[in-house]
C-alpha cells in the first residue's frame, strides 16, 4: 500500500510537472505574439511616419517645380510681350515714317501753293505730327493695357492651375497613405488570424499530451492495481493452503488426542461398571443363599464380560466413527474455505475491474468535456477576433471616407473661394487657358 501511495503521489508530480512546463511554454508563446504584434505595429508606425516625411519631400519637390514652371511661363508670356510692343513699336516708327512722308508730300504741295502762308504751313505740319504721336501714343498705352491685363490674367490662372495641381497631389498623396494604412492593417490581421491559428494548435497539442500522459499513468495505476490485486490473490490462496497443509499435518495428533479421550472415557466406564458390579456382587451374595454363589458370581462374571466386550465395541465404533467423521469434517470445511476465499477473491477482482472501469470511464468524460471546453474557447475567441477584424475595417473605412470627404469639401471651397476672388477682380472663367508648353532642349 505504501508503494502504491508512493505511485499515486509521483504520478501527481508528473502531472503536476506537465502543466507547469505547458503553462510556461503557453506563456512564453503569448508573449512571443505579443512582441510580434507590437514589432508589426512599430514597423507600421515607422512606415507611416516614413511615408509622411516622402510626402513632406514630394509636396516641397512638387511645389518648387510649379513654382519654377510658373516663373517659366511668366518669363516665356513677358518675352513674348516685349517681343510683341517691339514689333509694334517698329510698325509705328513704319508708320510715322509714311505719315511723315505723305506730310511732306502735302507740305510740298502747299509750298507750291504761293497763297499758303509759312506759319500756316508750319502748324499744320506740328498737328499732324502731334495727331500721329497722340494716336500711336494712345495705341501704345492701350497695348501695354492689354499686354498687363493678359499678363495678370495668365498669372492669375497659373496660381488657379498651381491649386489644382496641388490639390490632386494631396488626392493621392492621401490614397497612398490611406491604402498604406489599410494594407497594413490587412497585415495585422493575417498576423493576427496566423496567431489564433498556432495559439490553437498549440493548445491542442498542450491538451492531448496532458490526456496522453493521464491515460498512461491511469494504465500504468490499473497495471499496478490489478498486480497487486493478484498478488494478493496469489498470498490468501498460499495462506490458505498453508493453514490447510498444516491443519491436515495436526489432524493425527487432533485424532490420537480425541482417540486418547475416548479411551479415557471408556476406561472411566469401566471403572463405573467394576464399582456398579461389584457393588451387585455383594448385594447378591448377601441376600442370595451361600450355595448359589459360584452361579451367581459366574452369572454376573460373564453379564460383566458381555457388557464390557459391548462397551468397547461401541467405543471402537465411536473411535472409528469419530476419525471418519472428522477427516469428511476438515475436508469439507477446507472445500468450503476454498470456495469461501476463491468467491470472496473473485468479487475483489470484479470490484476492481469495476472501479477501474469507472475511473476510466470518468476520465474519458472529463478528456471529452476538456475537449469540448477548449473547441467552444477557440470558437468563442476566434468569433471575438473575427468581429474586431470587422470593426476596425469599418472604422478604417469610415475614416479613409471621411478623410476623403473633407479633402473634397476643403478642396472645393478652396477652388471656389479663388474663382470667387477671380470674377470679383474681373478675370471670369480660368479653367481654359492654355499656356505654353516647356522646351525640353
Amino acid at each position: 500500500m505504501s508503494g502504491y501511495k508512493r505511485m499515486r503521489r509521483q504520478h501527481q508530480k508528473q502531472l503536476i510537472a506537465l502543466e507547469n512546463r505547458l503553462k510556461a511554454e503557453m506563456d512564453e508563446h503569448r508573449l512571443r505574439l505579443q512582441k510580434e504584434l507590437e514589432t508589426h505595429a512599430n514597423n507600421t508606425y515607422i512606415e507611416l511616419e516614413r511615408l509622411a516625411k516622402r510626402h513632406s519631400a514630394q509636396t516641397d519637390k512638387e511645389m518648387k517645380s510649379v513654382a519654377a514652371e510658373e516663373r517659366r511661363i511668366q518669363q516665356q508670356i513677358v518675352a513674348q510681350q516685349k517681343k510683341e510692343l517691339t514689333t509694334f513699336l517698329e510698325n509705328q516708327k513704319k508708320e510715322y515714317r509714311l505719315c511723315k512722308d505723305k506730310i511732306k508730300e502735302v507740305l510740298q504741295e502747299m509750298s507750291e501753293d504761293p497763297g499758303t502762308p509759312k506759319e500756316e504751313k508750319q502748324e499744320r505740319l506740328s498737328r499732324h505730327k502731334e495727331t500721329i504721336q497722340r494716336s500711336q501714343a494712345e495705341e501704345e498705352a492701350h497695348l501695354l493695357a492689354q499686354q498687363r491685363l493678359v499678363y495678370d490674367r495668365s498669372c492669375r490662372a497659373l496660381k488657379r492651375r498651381s491649386l489644382v495641381r496641388k490639390q490632386e497631389f494631396e488626392q493621392e498623396q492621401l490614397r497612398e497613405e490611406l491604402n498604406k494604412k489599410r494594407t497594413q492593417k490587412e497585415m495585422e490581421h493575417a498576423l493576427m488570424i496566423r496567431q489564433d491559428e498556432s495559439t490553437q494548435d498549440m493548445e491542442r497539442r498542450q491538451l492531448q499530451m496532458l490526456q496522453k500522459l493521464r491515460i498512461e499513468l491511469m494504465r500504468l495505476q490499473h497495471q499496478t492495481e490489478l498486480e497487486n490485486q493478484e498478488e494478493y490473490n496469489g498470498r490468501r490462496q498460499r495462506e490458505l493452503h498453508r493453514k490447510h497443509t498444516l491443519e491436515q499435518r495436526q489432524q493425527p495428533r487432533n485424532l490420537k488426542m480425541l482417540e486418547m479421550q475416548i479411551k479415557k472415557q471408556f476406561q472411566d466406564t469401566c471403572k463405573v461398571q467394576n464399582k456398579q458390579y461389584k457393588a451387585l456382587r455383594n448385594h447378591q451374595l448377601e441376600v442370595s443363599p451361600k450355595g448359589d454363589h459360584k452361579i451367581i458370581l459366574r452369572s454376573l462374571k460373564e453379564e460383566q464380560t458381555r457388557k464390557l466386550a459391548i462397551l468397547a465395541e461401541q467405543y471402537e465404533q465411536s473411535i472409528n466413527e469419530m476419525m471418519a467423521s472428522q477427516a469428511m469434517r476438515l475436508d469439507a470445511e477446507q472445500e468450503m474455505e476454498c470456495q469461501a476465499l476463491k468467491q470472496q477473491l473473485k468479487q475483489e477482482m470484479e470490484l476492481l475491474d469495476a472501479y477501474q472501469r469507472k475511473t476510466k470511464s470518468q476520465m474519458e468524460t472529463q478528456h471529452e468535456r476538456e475537449q469540448q471546453k477548449l473547441e467552444q474557447k477557440v470558437s468563442i475567441r476566434r468569433a471575438h477576433l473575427e468581429q474586431k477584424i470587422e470593426e476596425e475595417l469599418a472604422a478604417l473605412q469610415k475614416e479613409r471616407t471621411e478623410r476623403i470627404k473633407h479633402l473634397l469639401e476643403r478642396q472645393d471651397r478652396e477652388i471656389n473661394t479663388f474663382d470667387t476672388e477671380s470674377r470679383s477682380l474681373g478675370f471670369g472663367s480660368l479653367e481654359s487657358l492654355d499656356f505654353p508648353k516647356e522646351d525640353n532642349r
